[in-house]
């Protein structure tokens, strides 16, 4: 559509005494009030006679930096003088409290609402320490041999064990893996949902469970072991928190997610070389290969939680869906 301009939107947006008078005189004003050796004032009065078409008002002895940023279309009209201060930009240490603010290090905890699993596991972890801490020996001992996923246990009720196992933390509240299993499985829940999350958890626990009994049970056949062995007390969520170790890092970028395996791996070596639980530390090395193992397919299932939760922004903030084909 093409616009139209009224005489008094002309004369409201041309300055009094103006070179933008009149249209028939126009040629005429430019050209007398060109002067010699300033080649330069015709863009001037050109910039001039733009603002006016955009119906800005702009004093003619303003300088031309503030014409040409005068004349930038905006969503309205905008009355620019030549007084107008420069805003100075904000010192570095003004930014610091906002950069903060993004770094949100409450989102480091589980909560009920942003990651279900890690919370209400967490919360019944917390009362089976308590009840290990504060409980009679004797029943504490019942409990743990009933979890036990030794190789008696696992041959009598596989299923039982595998989850009672994973309901203790050796070493209470005060365990450095009960520390891990707070950060470790609230970062990767928030990436790949708590389904999934407990999905890598309980895998790592299984497998390296079963590898590390099915070696003592072979051992034992083989006549390398007592079979007192059979019995041995096996249980906690150390297995499942390595292999989560080694899953969240491959979703973090390279320099967090290699030092971060380089460092747990280091210290899982140095347990192994000092060889006073050897096959709860080749257990805890499975484990992490297990999650190191499983970064294509968190990889994938990262992506896939990004594309949902934009189509949901999207949804909500009233945003047509688009639809992509899969060749």
């Amino acid at each position: 559509m093409e616009r139209i301009a009224t005489a008094d939107t002309q004369a409201s947006a041309t300055p009094p005494g103006g070179p933008l008078a009149e249209e028939s005189g126009s040629a005429s004003a430019l050209d007398s009030g060109l002067l010699d050796a300033m080649p330069r004032q015709r863009e001037a009065l050109e910039v001039l006679e733009a603002a006016g078409e955009l119906g800005l008002s702009v004093p003619a002895s303003a300088p031309a930096s503030v014409l040409v940023a005068a004349t930038v279309p905006g969503p309205a009209a905008v009355s620019v003088s030549a007084s107008t201060p420069a805003v100075p930009p904000l010192p570095r240490f003004a930014a610091a409290p906002a950069a903060l603010s993004r770094l949100r290090p409450w989102r480091l905890l589980p909560t009920p609402t942003g990651t279900p699993f890690t919370f209400c596991y967490g919360m019944l972890l917390v009362v089976t320490s308590l009840v290990a801490q504060y409980a009679g020996p004797t029943l504490v001992g019942q409990l743990h041999q009933a979890s036990s996923t030794d190789v008696t246990h696992l041959l009598r009720d596989p299923f039982l064990v595998l989850v009672a196992s994973a309901l203790w933390i050796v070493g209470g509240m005060v365990s450095p893996y009960a520390f891990l299993f707070l950060l470790v499985l609230t970062a990767l829940e928030r990436r790949i949902g708590g389904v999934r999350t407990a999905g890598v958890f309980l895998f790592g626990h299984i497998v390296a469970t079963l590898a590390t009994e099915g070696t003592v049970g072979i051992a034992v056949l083989a006549g390398h072991l007592p079979d007192s062995s059979l019995h041995r007390l096996d249980y906690g969520i150390s297995f499942g928190v390595a292999t989560s170790i080694g899953a969240l890092a491959g979703l973090l970028r390279p320099w967090l997610g290699l030092p971060l395996i380089a460092l747990f791996g280091w210290t899982l070596v140095q347990d192994l070389i000092a060889f006073t639980d050897p096959m709860t530390n080749w257990g805890h090395l499975i484990s992490l290969s297990i999650g190191v193992a499983t970064w294509p397919l968190i990889r994938r299932w990262a992506r896939a939680g990004q594309v949902a939760g934009a189509a949901r922004v999207a949804g909500t903030a009233g945003v047509p869906r688009v639809e992509v084909a899969r060749v």
